[in-house]
């Protein structure tokens, strides 16, 4: 089974100490771990970045609001930028959203299937947001989904914690980066 990790805003908004929304700071070695762990399996990665426009763009959410409030990850900032041990190698596909979900109005999707994956290993920021959601759309399309917990992050523990534990009845498993490069 061909096995794809999906990386989800490893950007330096989000996961820079001195990004604006900083929600993922302490993910950053386990995260790298990860994606080279599935490099050297052959597995393919795709990142996953949200941009929003000047204008902050969708208002309908608290989270959109906030990081349009602190003018965080849009586009030709460095803040959108993805982060410097994080990047995708070049060749990798990177796939951009401007919604929670990253499978929401990307292409995120046909990459997944033209890279032949059948199992997704979703990780990134935040936890309880763009990755739940990322990681629900996969299994219900379809995907053996796969939560790397060490790898995924949250501005609270708690959401961080709670997430996992929802994911673990909806998704294949919920697993540390080191169980699942075993």
């Amino acid at each position: 089974m061909t096995t794809a990790v999906v990386a989800v805003h490893y950007q330096n908004d989000v996961v820079h100490p001195e990004g604006k929304i900083r929600a993922g700071t302490g993910v950053v070695e386990n995260a790298a771990r990860l994606l080279d762990g599935a490099r050297g399996r052959g597995w393919p990665v795709v990142s996953a970045r949200v941009v929003l426009p000047e204008d902050g763009g969708v208002r309908n959410s608290s989270m959109f609001r906030r990081a349009a409030e602190l003018g965080a990850v849009q586009e030709g900032t460095w803040g959108a930028e993805f982060h410097e041990r994080l990047r995708p190698l070049p060749g990798e596909p990177v796939v951009t959203h401007s919604r929670i979900n990253a499978f929401y109005g990307s292409e995120l999707e046909r990459v997944l299937d033209e890279l032949g994956a059948r199992r997704v290993v979703v990780a990134g920021v935040a936890t309880h947001s763009a990755v739940e959601h990322t990681a629900r759309h996969a299994a219900d399309v379809g995907y053996d989904v796969v939560v790397a917990s060490d790898a995924c992050a949250a501005g609270d523990p708690e959401l961080h914690a709670a997430s996992l534990r929802s994911l673990a009845l909806h998704v294949d498993r919920v697993a540390t980066v080191d169980e699942i490069l075993a």
